[in-house]
């Protein structure tokens, strides 16, 4: 085995990207060969995972933002093929995701963009009708994320508003991330609860979830990147609340790069996909020009732990494990993220 392969494959398994050789002619070519190992690896192990809609969904995101369109067509067919008559996109036998299904949308978009295929355009427009108008929703027009109870998540706000601003519909994108932000978002701890029961009134889980606060800052990150130019006061709204969402994050950031499963509590586990959503916010963020590249040091924090959890088989490890979401584990959103995470830190340094 060649020097070269011999440091990938060991690096890889321990799981580091840090330990690279002191020749500085080498260093930029092993860190490149070293990631592109890394993004195969994870590639592989996502798709080798059993996936909800949602888990379609951001799998699907992940091949679009790399730039493999081919697979993003695959993955938009198989969304489609499996789209409800109701309109929910990639739903999977008991599927009760009201906003779940949507994540999938873009992708789906982006493949009838290239392909003039009349089916997935309809089968978007079905996914759209049923976010605008068939949806259970609040007496306010806030999705609910479930079909059997009246639930309002912060998982929402990445499923929802990112493929409605995808479709053209700016305003109710706005209107839906609004309206999260009322049911969910503490003003005073500049975090999002997790779970509120509109129907109730009152809270299922008010507690700081780090994943439902990482899906709502790539969901800024997104429809961010999305808003026309004309709509500049409303790009700054929420370039404002990402800013907010960061900094009640970086209160909790731990020094090794990681953040705990629930982010202001110090007893729950270590986690790992946090992390690397808010590492894709913030290079997309830095690349956009509406976030102080200051932001890039702890990013590339959060860059390195996430590497630092990629085991031999490519899985990233210490993540909140599907399908329960209570303990460390793996998911797809975690592999996705790293893919996401990836392809953010590429474009800012191309």
């Amino acid at each position: 085995m060649d020097r070269r392969k011999f440091f990938i494959s060991t690096a890889l398994a321990g799981g580091s990207i840090a330990a690279f050789p002191a020749c500085k002619s080498e260093s930029k070519e092993l860190k490149k060969n070293l990631q592109e190992e890394a993004i195969e690896k994870t590639r592989r192990a996502m798709f080798s995972m059993q996936r909800a809609s949602w888990e379609q969904g951001v799998a699907a995101q992940a091949m679009l933002e790399l730039g493999d369109i081919e697979m993003v067509y695959l993955m938009a067919k198989e969304a489609v093929l499996r789209q409800r008559e109701d309109g929910r996109l990639a739903v999977v036998y008991t599927d009760n995701g009201a906003t779940d299904p949507a994540a999938a949308g873009e992708a789906v978009l982006k493949a009838y963009e290239i392909t003039k295929e009349e089916d997935l355009k309809a089968a978007a427009d079905r996914m759209l009708d049923w976010l605008l108008i068939k949806a259970p929703r609040s007496k306010e027009g806030t999705l609910y994320h479930t079909m059997n109870s009246p639930e309002i998540w912060s998982d929402a706000m990445y499923m929802a508003p990112p493929f409605i601003a995808a479709a053209g519909k700016y305003t109710e994108a706005i209107a839906q991330i609004n309206g999260f932000r009322r049911a969910l978002w503490n003003t005073k701890d500049k975090l999002f609860s997790h779970r509120w029961n509109d129907g109730e009134q009152k809270f299922i889980s008010s507690r700081y979830w780090g994943g439902g606060n990482g899906w709502a800052a790539a969901c800024y990150a997104r429809v961010i990147r999305m808003l026309p130019d004309g709509m500049a006061e409303e790009k700054q709204q929420l370039i404002g609340y990402h800013s907010e969402l960061l900094e009640g994050c970086l209160a909790h950031f731990r020094p090794d790069g990681f953040f705990h499963d629930y982010v202001n509590e110090p007893d729950t586990f270590i986690e790992t996909n946090l992390g690397q959503m808010l590492a894709y916010s913030v290079y997309r963020g830095v690349k956009g020009g509406w976030l102080d590249r200051a932001y890039l040091n702890q990013a590339d924090m959060m860059r390195q732990a996430a590497y630092s959890k990629i085991d031999e088989h490519g899985y990233v490890t210490g993540a909140a494990g599907a399908p329960s979401f209570d303990h460390p584990g793996r998911s797809t959103e975690a592999q996705a993220f790293f893919l996401l995470m990836e392809a953010a830190y590429n474009d800012l340094n191309s």
